[in-house]
């Protein structure tokens, strides 16, 4: 019982929260109630119309009130048929709004949630919830709730007439609606269940085939096609069996209540037929008894297929709610401090950090301050805490104890928007949308002009191979912009970093990707784009940081050594020259210029 409370409070709950997207068009809903219960009345009265031509114009030949009453009966199912088609219009038209809505609640709820979120979360299942899960709500949005009063009131007019006429018939004609209120019950727990089970399937299906996708020439490679398609085969098997489970809880329910509508009818002919062998009911009346017991178990079916869309719909709004009410661990100070002018001062004090509660430190307390317009390289092992440091710089993570200070500012003293327009960052993973290269490099941003674009890539050197391409700066790239070579792609990445213009330039292995050629045209590029800039490097090729002001040298978590190269290259048995040495063992001479000032 305890379970069934909890059941109806949460649907109750659900259906208030969707009712938040619902209210726009609460008037629309209005009008939409009027023209379906219109639409129920002239469907109900047909009936009672008809026992009214058999019984006081077919009986006596009188055909002035025959004829009167078939224009009618041609009226109401004109009126019926136009209300519907208006009422159908607009119910999908607001349904659609309602739809719209949320979706873009639900998009920009997953923009603003913090990285560690989708560190837990496949990208299949979030697709999932803004596109299957929200789909799902459409017809109950649509014209599932205002067609649910529709049959509930069809089915109150219904009772209405066929009283009217004999309140005799009328019980033997529901003598059967306790065993179908039994079936229903019985249903509603059962497919209830199935529901979550299929949401939960097609979002572990989505995330499968996104993911391996994307990996795709990994699997090609080591020729595990194979293995990936029996994975497959195994979780499409679990998700035909979810659908099968809820088709066959409506293989049972629907047999039923087509058995029990023809044992009311079968109930009807029998009792009012020898009724009216006595004279006792009308034939009209027992005609118009046939035609009320068909439509009475109509809107029933109705209500049954609209239970079905309520269970779809509130199994999916319980997985979008649980997207919508999740708490963002990086939480935005109410009233945060306005920098005006940024210097590009950055500074750790004690920074204790990790990932999740139950997993190693990542960072352990990590000191260090980067002057204005320095060129700060953080080198180290995989796994040493080199990224993690810009994650957290850029608060994509909060700290667990210390603090980080931008221009002695607490970065959790400022807005997200605030400190992240401060920094440049370019990435070892190219990130490259569907659209123009002109969006790609402004990302919609219109403050920023062609022309600003145009003179940023020829400092790049990307101005060349742009204007080659069919359309230039128009020319519209595929998925990740796959359409074009690595390098290519990273040269755009560099470009968007300096037409923005900002006060810090983050580069997280940047040029790891790109070929000899194409990183010497970065590095001229970025020698001018650091003057004036504080900048932060990470890389592996120690070439490559030569020039750095200071370099930190980080092992597990750790900040070991830190200072220029030429100081830490001559002491003695270092992490920094034995990484050097083994970078160069291959060589007789360790090089001893700077490729670049990266």
């Amino acid at each position: 019982m305890s379970k069934a409370k909890d059941s109806k409070a949460v649907d109750s709950i659900l259906i208030r929260r969707l009712y938040y997207f619902f209210e726009p068009y609460k008037w629309w809903a209005v009008l939409a109630i009027g023209l379906t219960l219109s639409a129920a009345f002239l469907g109900t009265v047909r009936p009672k119309l008809t026992q009214i031509a058999v019984d006081d114009y077919i009986s006596i030949g009188d055909i002035d009130g025959l004829f009167w009453i078939i224009t009618l009966l041609g009226l109401a199912l004109a009126g019926e048929f136009i209300i519907l088609v208006a009422n159908t219009y607009i119910t999908r038209w607001f349904g659609q709004g309602a739809l719209f809505g949320l979706r873009n609640a639900v998009f920009a709820k997953i923009q603003s949630l913090h990285v560690q979120f989708f560190d837990k979360n496949p990208i299949g299942r979030l697709i999932t919830r803004t596109t299957s899960d929200i789909e799902a709500l459409s017809e109950l949005l649509s014209d599932g709730i205002v067609n649910m009063i529709g049959d509930l009131f069809r089915i109150f007019f219904i009772l209405y007439f066929m009283l009217m006429m004999s309140w005799e018939l009328t019980i033997i004609a529901i003598l059967v609606l306790p065993i179908l209120f039994y079936s229903t019950f019985w249903f509603k727990g059962k497919v209830r269940v199935a529901f979550l089970n299929v949401r939960d399937q097609i979002a572990r299906l989505n995330s499968f085939v996104q993911e391996h996708i994307n990996g795709i020439a990994i699997v090609q490679l080591f020729n595990r096609e194979q293995k990936q398609k029996d994975h497959f085969e195994s979780i499409n098997e679990e998700h035909k069996d979810a659908h099968i489970q809820t088709i066959f809880y409506f293989s049972i329910f629907w047999p039923v209540v087509e058995v029990l509508a023809s044992l009311a009818m079968a109930l009807v002919v029998w009792y009012g037929g020898a009724r009216a062998l006595m004279d006792q009911v009308t034939f009209g009346v027992l005609l118009a008894f046939i035609q009320y017991v068909r439509q009475f178990f109509n809107p029933i079916r109705g209500l049954s297929e609209k239970y079905n869309t309520l269970q779809s719909a509130l199994a999916s709004s319980e997985r979008i709610f649980d997207v919508l009410d999740t708490e963002n661990e990086v939480i935005e100070n109410p009233n945060p401090v306005k920098l005006e002018e940024v210097t590009g001062s950055i500074e750790f004090q004690n920074v204790w950090f990790r990932y999740n509660k139950e997993d190693e430190l990542i960072l352990k307390d990590v000191s260090f301050k980067a002057e204005p317009g320095q060129i700060l390289a953080i080198v180290g092992a995989t796994g040493a805490g080199k990224t993690t440091i810009i994650n957290l710089l850029l608060r994509y993570y909060d700290i667990e104890k210390g603090k980080i200070l931008l221009d002695g500012v607490d970065i959790k003293d400022l807005s997200l928007t605030d400190l992240r327009t401060r920094f440049g960052l370019v990435l070892q993973d190219n990130a490259l949308f569907s659209g123009s290269i002109l969006n790609n490099i402004t990302l919609g941003n219109n403050n920023i002009t062609r022309e600003q674009v145009i003179k940023a890539s020829k400092e790049v050197e990307c101005h060349k191979f742009i204007k080659k391409l069919p359309g230039g700066y128009d020319y519209v790239l595929n998925e990740r912009g796959a359409s074009l070579s690595m390098g290519q792609r990273q040269l755009i990445c560099f470009v968007r970093a300096m037409v923005y213009d900002p006060k810090i330039l983050i580069l997280d292995e940047a040029t790891s990707s790109v070929d000899s050629e194409t990183e010497e045209l970065v590095a001229k590029a970025c020698n001018q784009m650091m003057e004036g800039r504080t900048s932060i490097v990470i890389a592996h090729r120690l070439s490559t940081i030569q020039d750095a002001d200071r370099i930190l040298v980080m092992h597990k978590g750790e900040i070991r050594e830190n200072g220029p190269h030429k100081q830490l290259i001559r002491k003695p048995d270092g992490i920094y020259k034995k990484l050097y040495e083994l970078q160069y063992k291959d060589q007789a001479n360790i090089p001893g210029k700077s490729v670049a000032k990266l």
